[in-house]
């Protein structure tokens, strides 16, 4: 197989991010975004790191997705990196829910459109527009292998006391109620890179991943797999968010439907999109919470507090999931520029063997790295996720493995 190339596209509601990977050596040979699909303001903008060109804008009213994606293949042309290029080995589509049945990156067909299509009602903010992107993929090329790489995927390995939930099992079955967790090509990533730092195999560690951005999430992984997650049913679950809850209980949502006569819409606004630390403090930035919190803002600093309380909760509860822990990883966002983050949820677990070092953590980098001290019994690292990287491994994996 001479086709060393992947196109990874991430399609959301009104956006396309993208990305244009050699996987000889992993070389981004382009990058770009399509935002504010179907408004007026939309913007596309593409960078051709190949050649190492300057970034190019477009400014337009950008229609639909078939629209947004014939403009991005018209900049990789533009670049001599077209879609019609024989270097090209398939297009690699993150697909946000895959639910039980994809467990492993898929070749796309029309069966596999259909269950993503019927798991709309657990994902209807991100399976739609993930459909989107897949179908006008495959008009522009409908001879190259289109591959779906799924969020929930690596999560699979759950056992069903950590998947299930503690409702009636045939009310549970029928709507497909049970725990599936996202952010899983993220975790996949992390988790191996980790052993990487600690010069081990996969299956000979032991990880807590906490993946913090807007939207966070923390995993437990044995050996290489993943025995537990923080998200659930839905991105909702877990930790404390930019915007959402997480763990709230549930009786929450019926106190509000009774007293304060809010609709099922109208909750589900206010905990994914009004909660979290904007609810608390209104804003989502961790750097703006923490000029606020130096500057003596008590509410920045609840809200920080609780974020940090959540997080201590759930290394706590891992650690107990797993039993032995060889290290902690921070990745994303918060977790890999906010040090007085993972100082704050690393503070007062020393019996647990964990702690971070000031100078090491107070270091900026893109890089793996350690930042507990030598004499720390379990290792706590940051680690840069990089989930268009996995996808792109992943999909050449399957390409590669069905044409030999």
């Amino acid at each position: 197989m001479t086709a060393t190339r992947i196109l990874v596209l991430n399609s959301g509601s009104s956006s396309v991010k993208y990305q244009l990977l050699d996987m000889k050596d992993h070389a981004r040979l382009a990058v770009g975004l399509v935002e504010r699909i179907g408004e007026e303001t939309s913007r596309l903008k593409h960078t051709p790191l190949a050649t190492g060109g300057a970034a190019r804008e477009q400014n337009r009213p950008i229609a639909d997705h078939k629209v947004a994606l014939e403009l991005v293949a018209e900049e990789l042309a533009q670049d001599g990196l077209g879609l019609d290029s024989p270097e090209l080995a398939a297009i690699g589509h993150r697909v946000v829910h895959g639910g039980k049945l994809f467990t492993q990156p898929t070749v796309i067909d029309d069966a596999v459109l259909k269950e993503v299509e019927r798991l709309i009602p657990v994902a209807p903010l991100h399976n739609p527009a993930n459909l989107t992107g897949i179908r006008t993929a495959q008009t522009l090329r409908p001879d190259l292998p289109q591959v779906a790489v799924f969020d929930t995927a690596f999560h699979t390995t759950m056992p069903e006391s950590a998947a299930r939930y503690a409702i009636d099992v045939k009310t549970a079955d029928e709507h497909r109620v049970r725990r599936y967790g996202f952010h899983g090509t993220s975790h996949a990533y992390v988790s191996r890179k980790t052993a990487e730092l600690l010069g081990k195999q996969p299956e000979d560690v032991n990880v807590i991943v906490l993946h913090l951005g807007n939207g966070a999430s923390a995993s437990a992984v044995r050996g290489g797999q993943c025995v537990e997650t923080s998200m659930g049913l839905t991105p909702l679950e877990g930790l404390v968010m930019g915007t959402r809850s997480g763990d709230v209980d549930p009786a929450v949502i019926f106190h509000l439907m009774r007293v304060a006569k809010m609709s099922a819409d109208e909750i589900d606004d206010l905990l994914n999109k009004k909660s979290g630390l904007i609810g608390l403090c209104g804003d989502n930035d961790m750097r703006e919470i923490r000029r606020r919190i130096d500057e003596g803002d008590q509410e920045a600093r609840l809200a920080f507090d609780i974020y940090v309380h959540r997080l201590k909760k759930y290394i706590g509860s891992y650690y107990a999931v797993l039993g032995r822990v060889d290290a902690v990883a921070f990745t994303a966002g918060v977790g890999e520029n906010a040090a007085p983050v993972r100082e704050a949820a690393v503070a007062g677990l020393e019996e647990l063997g964990l702690a971070v070092d000031g100078e090491l953590n107070s270091v900026r980098s893109d890089e793996p790295r350690l930042i507990s001290p030598e004499y720390a019994r379990v290792a706590v690292a940051v680690v840069p996720t990089d989930e268009e990287l996995e996808i792109a491994q992943q999909t050449y994996a399957l390409v590669r493995s069905r044409n030999d």
